[in-house]
């Protein structure tokens, strides 16, 4: 992994989801991991801290916002980016958003934000 390479954990209970974003986030140079409930996201984070947690709020088992509430509370340091189909205005605060549906290119330009905040 490069220095320069963001990790992108991705939580989605759809896996349809995970896997569009995880190939977007590969293709726009970042290593993407996922996880589909908020059990999974805790333990991939004590495997390896991601730099940005992408979590979807309507997951089956479990809620977003619950995942983003726990992940700030034990890695206040990852960037949370919403992507839900949910309108914007029901977000829970976020250091970006990626409303569903997304395209490759919304998906570059949110890493190319993500990589100049780090800068």
């Amino acid at each position: 992994m490069s220095a320069d390479q963001l990790r992108v954990l991705i939580v989605d209970d759809n896996a349809d989801q995970r896997e569009l974003l995880r190939t977007q986030f590969r293709k726009a140079g970042c290593v993407a991991k996922s996880a589909a409930t908020l059990d999974e996201a805790l333990a991939s984070i004590r495997v390896e801290v991601p730099d940005v947690a992408v979590i979807d709020l309507l997951l089956g088992v479990g809620s977003g916002w619950e995942v983003r509430e726990r992940i700030c509370e034990l890695v206040p340091e990852v960037a949370i980016v919403i992507s839900s189909v949910l309108d914007e205005s029901d977000y829970p605060s976020s250091d970006d958003v990626l409303p569903k549906p997304f395209t490759g290119k919304q998906v570059k330009g949110l890493v190319a934000r993500l990589r100049a905040r780090r800068a």
